[in-house]
């Protein structure tokens, strides 16, 4: 996850970064597709105004609070954004009840058989894999730890499933749709 934080009207401290950061860190455990996060903090006569935005592998969300205290401000900009995202992860996986196979986060890899006399194919195996969301260097570093013939990722950029595949020890080939 990205944190984005502007400051307008005031020198942003580390302090206020840390505090942004850890706040921010906290939404991941509801929901762990967040892709970035960018925060505005305005000092305006003495109000504190923070709005956040949120982007999640296929959603935007958005919150923004006003107090006295940046502090305050940014918690209460978390909370509203912590119900957003509590409400959307419910959304999706209690009321959807899609089956996997329409399910986006999942990549299938299946594995034909060819009978040389009748030219027919037939699926031998069907494998189920959790494509993570990876950028592309990412996920080549992890590529080079594994023993296999491919690698399936979500490609951070483009947010879209890719397959690493093995050339030889030191060339990968990527096919992105």
């Amino acid at each position: 996850m990205q944190i984005t934080i502007t400051a307008r009207h005031f020198e942003l401290t580390k302090a206020i970064r840390t505090y942004v950061e850890d706040a921010c860190e906290k939404l991941t455990r509801y929901f762990d597709q967040i892709i970035n996060v960018h925060m505005t903090l305005t000092l305006e006569n003495s109000r504190n105004i923070v709005d956040m935005s949120l982007h999640a592998s296929r959603f935007n969300l958005q919150s923004q609070a006003t107090q006295m205290d940046m502090y305050l401000a940014i918690d209460e900009a978390v909370e509203n954004m912590e119900a957003q995202v509590k409400k959307l992860k419910d959304k999706v996986t209690d009321h959807q009840k899609r089956s996997l196979k329409k399910d986006t986060d999942f990549a299938y890899a299946n594995l034909y058989e060819s009978n040389q006399d009748a030219k027919a194919k037939k699926v031998v195996r069907t494998k189920r894999i959790i494509a993570e969301i990876l950028s592309v260097n990412e996920a080549m570093d992890k590529f080079a730890e594994l023993d296999e013939e491919y690698f399936i990722f979500r490609n951070v950029e483009s947010d879209k499933i890719n397959v690493l595949v093995k050339k030889n020890n030191d060339h990968y080939n990527l096919i992105e749709p």
